[in-house]
């Protein structure tokens, strides 16, 4: 909770908030003020919410719609004595329920590890002495003590900071620490102005703040706390984030809309209950569908039974009722929740294993309905990989690479130099001035993301003997290889990414190990990285008349680590005529040029060499060195260094993301960037991994103008004024938590079905209330708890996988609906035509019994179902747009295949009835043939079985031949060339095959067990009737290749074009995909193609329908970009 103060903590002095909170700055709180402030304020905890309750989890699953059919059902049966009938109603139910109940659970349990506490522990000082407490224990006015890799367990106003840098990135979603002072005098962003009021400075601007959750990467530093748990900024926004919105028009207001609004009201918030209770408002778009199916079927069933009471003059006696409930059965595919639940565990599986965590089974169908994906900048689409932006040499020479983001191409950009005192001034930064709203405003640190300041001209940087050493040094000491593939017409490399990067910048100046390699550089031996010392070394022996001048009689050392590690073994600094002795001065001078590295988000490391005294020779003894033990031939090779100079090393975005998003948008789906980064910072990063283009001439300025905005102007636009505009940002920059959700909300407007992605606290309010939220595993606790699914390996393009897989289960999900539903409209067709044959009694006989359709619902149709489930992701998963979410799986041609198919199914079956009962027993449908067997009933025995046979065999052809809904079972492959493929393509999915095959031979037992078949079935056996069986399966697998044909030779119920947009975004021209990415096969994304510097020239396709595709420039601009690389 807050402490009370005369202003904001960040406005006073430390002496005045430790007088408003009545604490000691040297002593801290007494335990008797402590005991009482823990009266006053509740613990130091986020109430972010924990799992989800079981009995929240067994409730949601009996209240599901198609269960709380099939339990009306139960209790009929049960009601007129069929207990048979009605116990195997009772463990479909048990088995579904069970189903649902241990995978949600289970997926809750397993995000238990995923839901950490911020910190555990905290150092406090309290009666004037330091102690370590829990951090629920921390209380308003205590004393903390900050050292490097805390966790800040609350929020802080510091009065101490030793060079103490903390990592908001979580809060604000700045990548590179902020230095933290202690002074109160703050200013206005922009301007000169001391900052009086709250309102005129954003969080990230109150640098005398130290936030909870946040982390001190560097320096110590001591605070007083001003605000615990939920009052902390990082509680605001998890409250927020929690935060119920009512729905327009459920007010109860009379006051302010009138005296009627409260039965409106009302009437509308029961609506809303009864609603979610049914499952027919609330959830995702699948979800809603079968909750309607469900009801609509329910709804059938009542109108059939009413049919079988009519038919019947409504004599409702038991058997009357029970062919009701038959029909009632038939219509319901009872094994459909349990096969939906059970494929999408298993997809979560495949996904688990592939990094992806889904904790709510319905966000898995979600994703295949995305229409747009809002992605924080910040770990998702930047990556692991390193690249030299920056090199010092002493004394002051800059070498500068520019133009280039590829960490494995060296022929990528250009390198410039100046010397280091050749840089104007920096003109002041454009801050935002005010925000409207209670959001988190952001700064971004000198040098990241600030206007480039007005530098002097820069020229080509040559290759001088103090660089060639330094290069030299780089290349040697080095354990990475990069390479140029031939075959492949890409760079690649090997080894860690640090070592990656500096062999990357040798070979920009051809000085790359393989070439000295080449010029007889021979390495006499290695001292290894070591993580306590932070330095690795190396020793060669060069080569007469070597390009850096140094003598083939002596061995050279080469040396590279931490600056601080590498300056305290370095006796001198540079080489020839500039080299001096190391002193105090110096090496201030050399550190705080590493700072200037490090400020703007680089990694900063130092080369140094030295020449040694003769040959090196290997004695025995060096290199068989007990563990822990200090090597002496290590120590007498690493000293007395000359140091070479820095390199500045940088992360760039991820090289798989623009590859994702061209895929994204060849799907469909459009990808908005929303980050806390200064609008030219967040430019740059767009246009580097393709979100914008990087030329827009060829686009209409409306949409241009529209394209990339930042917070505080898209907040000041009306709701009205949004949706009038002609695109949505696709980039926002500066974004607070509002604009966020608010951008969410636009969009849902616009119909969209989005998914955001994101890691910081300040994703959490839209991971919320986005359609599908995707937090990343290194995340915060409360973006986690606010998403469907974690990425525990924060790639933007397992996103895409993961929404591919969304996709192919939702292909899969149609395959196996119009699996189960046209085998049930197959058997209320039968059933309904057999109310006409009417035995002795008067009483309707079944063509089918009820036992034999569960057996058929839940036995023989199941596993193919789940068959049809596992299928793999067909290749055009990803060029399809984004299923209608009003439509959901029941697209015009399920519905028309379901209806088509069905009607076929069941006029096979009833032919086949009739062809046995007329054709040899000249119809004679005995008496009370539904109830038990005796003579009268043989000629119906018969041909129930022989209906029985041929509906198990049709349903189970069908799951074939629904692996593609349009193209032929006997060719599902078109680019197979063999001339009959069938068994390959059937084989392809070993589950389906082998449950057809094992589903086919199933009939024989049933049909021919002795009691079983008469007394539990109510069939008999059969031996001629085989023949109209095999034949009318025949007729049923020409009826529905016909079907598929004229679908496809008249172009009929096919998908809807992709719309792409005014540009395509992503950079195709650049990457193609060598192979295709799939979880079923869980390979690696892969991204492979002509290096970018030989592309540039083949860029502007004329082939696309766009003005121009991401990153390529139009035909007329294209010749004039040339040779100049890729923008920043």
């Amino acid at each position: 909770m807050a402490a009370e103060t005369r202003k904001h903590p960040f406005l006073l002095s430390a002496e005045d908030v430790a007088e408003d909170l009545k604490t000691d700055l040297d002593k801290g709180l007494t335990s008797a003020q402590v005991a009482e402030a823990q009266k006053k304020y509740p613990p130091n905890e986020l109430d972010i919410g924990s799992g989800i309750a079981w009995y929240t989890i067994f409730i949601r699953q009996i209240c599901n719609a198609m269960i709380l059919v099939l339990f009306f059902a139960m209790g009929l049966s049960f009601g007129v004595g069929d207990y048979i009938e009605g116990a195997v109603l009772a463990a479909v139910i048990i088995l579904n329920v069970s189903i649902g109940f241990y995978q949600e659970y289970g997926a809750e349990k397993k995000m238990d590890a995923l839901r950490a506490l911020s910190s555990p522990s905290a150092s406090v000082l309290r009666d004037g002495k330091t102690t370590v407490i829990p951090n629920s224990e921390v209380v308003p006015g205590d004393i903390i003590y900050l050292k490097m890799g805390d966790t800040v367990p609350a929020d802080l106003r510091l009065f101490d900071a030793m060079n103490l840098n903390c990592d908001e990135q979580s809060l604000t979603g700045e990548a590179i620490p902020v230095e933290k002072i202690t002074a109160n005098e703050i200013h206005v962003p922009g301007s000169e102005k001391a900052a009086t009021t709250e309102e005129e400075v954003g969080i990230a601007d109150r640098i005398n703040i130290a936030y909870a959750t946040t982390i001190v990467r560097k320096g110590r530093g001591r605070g007083i706390v001003i605000a615990t748990g939920m009052e902390t900024e990082v509680g605001k926004i998890a409250a927020s984030t929690g935060k119920k919105v009512r729905r327009p028009g459920r007010s109860m207001n009379w006051k302010k809309y009138g005296k009627a609004q409260p039965i409106k009201g009302g009437v509308r918030r029961v609506y809303d209950f009864v609603g979610k209770f049914l499952g027919l408002t609330e959830g995702t778009p699948l979800q809603i569908k079968l909750a309607k199916l469900a009801y609509f079927l329910f709804f059938c069933a009542l109108l059939l039974a009413v049919v079988v009471f009519a038919v019947n003059k409504f004599n409702l006696n038991n058997e009357v009722v029970i062919y009701a409930i038959s029909t009632g059965i038939a219509i319901i595919p009872e094994s459909l929740v349990a096969v939906l639940t059970i494929s999408m565990v298993v997809a979560t599986t495949v996904m688990r294993k592939a990094n992806v965590v889904v904790r709510d089974l319905s966000a898995l169908e979600a994703l295949g309905g995305v229409t747009n994906i809002c992605s924080d900048k910040t770990g998702t689409l930047t990556q692991g990989a390193m690249i030299v932006k920056k090199a010092w040499l002493p004394p002051s020479n800059i070498y500068t690479v520019r133009d280039s983001m590829n960490p494995s191409d060296p022929t990528v950009g250009s390198v410039t130099y100046a010397q280091a005192g050749n840089v104007a001034k920096e003109e002041k930064r454009d801050y935002d001035q005010e925000r409207s709203t209670q959001a988190i405003k952001f700064d971004v640190p000198d040098g990241k993301g600030a206007p480039k300041p007005q530098q002097q001209a820069e020229a080509d940087a040559e290759l001088t003997p103090e660089l060639r050493l330094f290069l030299l040094a780089a290349a040697l000491c080095n354990l990475s290889n990069v390479r140029y593939d031939d075959a492949e017409e890409k760079w690649k490399t090997t080894g860690e990414p640090t070592e990656i990067a500096l062999q990357v910048f040798a070979h920009r100046f051809n000085v790359g190990r393989k070439y000295l390699d080449g010029l007889g550089w021979k390495q006499i031996t290695e001292f290894p990285f070591d993580s306590t010392i932070k330095r690795m070394s190396v020793i060669f022996n060069a080569p007469e008349n070597n390009e850096v001048g140094l003598s083939p009689d002596n061995s050279v050392v080469f040396t590279k680590g931490a600056v601080e590690r590498i300056l305290d073994l370095c006796s001198h600094v540079g080489t020839g005529d500039a080299q001096q002795a190391i002193t105090d001065e110096v090496k201030e001078q050399i550190l705080d040029q590493m700072t200037q590295f490090a400020s703007l988000g680089q990694r900063v490391l130092a080369l140094a060499y030295r020449p040694w005294d003769g040959i090196y020779t290997v004695s025995p003894h060096s290199e068989a060195i007990s563990e822990g033990e200090e090597d002496p031939a290590r120590s007498g090779v690493e000293q007395g260094l000359i140091l070479l100079g820095l390199v500045g090393i940088y992360d760039p975005p991820r090289r798989e993301t623009t590859p994702a998003i061209h895929e994204c948008a060849n799907a469909g789906i459009r990808v908005h960037m929303l980050t806390g980064d200064h609008p030219e910072t967040a430019r740059a990063i767009a246009k580097e991994v393709g979100i914008i283009p990087q030329n827009t001439a060829a686009l209409p300025a409306d949409v241009v103008n529209s394209m990339v905005f930042k917070a505080t102007d898209f907040d000041k636009l009306t709701d009205e004024e949004i949706d009038n505009l002609a695109l949505l940002p696709v980039v926002i920059a500066r974004c607070a938590p509002e604009t966020k959700t608010r951008m969410i909300e636009a969009l849902r407007r616009r119909n969209a079905f989005m998914a955001m992605t994101g890691d910081g606290v300040n994703d959490a309010p839209s991971l919320s209330r986005a359609d599908v939220g995707i937090a990343m595993g290194s995340g915060s606790d409360v973006a986690k708890s606010a998403s469907k699914i974690v990425l525990t390996d924060d790639k933007f393009n397992s996103i895409v996988a993961a929404i591919r897989e969304g996709r192919r289960m939702f292909e899969n999900i149609q395959k196996f609906v119009l699996h189960l539903l046209s085998s049930n409209v197959g058997e209320v067709i039968l059933l309904i035509a057999g109310l006409g044959f009417q035995d002795d009694s008067g009483f309707s006989v079944f063509p089918i019994s009820p036992l034999e359709i569960l057996w058929i619902n839940m036995v023989t149709s199941s596993f193919p179902a789940f068959g049809l489930g596992r299928e793999k992701a067909s290749r055009e998963v990803m060029r399809k747009p984004p299923h209608d979410k009003r439509r959901g799986v029941f697209t015009n041609q399920i519905l028309a295949d379901m209806m088509v198919y069905g009607v076929l199914m069941g006029t096979c079956t009833l032919m086949t009835f009739v062809i046995v009962l007329y054709g040899k027993y000249n119809g004679n449908l005995g008496s009370e043939c539904n109830r038990h067997s005796s003579v009268q009933c043989t000629a119906v025995f018969r041909a129930r079985a022989a209906v029985f046979a041929e509906l198990t065999w049709l349903i189970l052809l069908s799951a074939w031949e629904f692996k593609s809904i349009r193209r032929s079972m006997f060719r599902l492959n078109p680019d197979d060339t063999s001339k009959f493929p069938l068994f390959k393509d059937l084989y392809g999915n070993k589950f389906l095959f082998w449950a057809v095959i094992i589903g086919g031979l199933s009939v024989f037992p049933t049909v021919y067990i002795p009691k079983l078949n008469t007394e539990v079935f109510k069939h008999g056996p059969i031996d001629w009737e085989w023949g109209v069986v095999i034949g009318m399966t025949i007729i049923y697998v020409f009826g529905i290749e016909a079907w598929k044909w004229v679908k496809r030779h008249f172009d009929i119920l096919d998908d809807q074009p992709v719309d792409k947009g005014p540009w395509v975004q992503g950079e195709e021209s650049t990457r193609k995909f060598a192979k295709t990415m799939s979880f079923s096969s869980l390979r690696s994304w892969r991204s492979s193609g002509r290096a970018e510097s030989k592309t540039r020239s083949t860029q502007g396709n004329p082939n696309t329908s766009m003005p121009f595709k991401q990153g390529m420039a139009p035909p007329a601009v294209a010749d004039e970009e040339k040779g100049n690389g890729s923008p920043v």
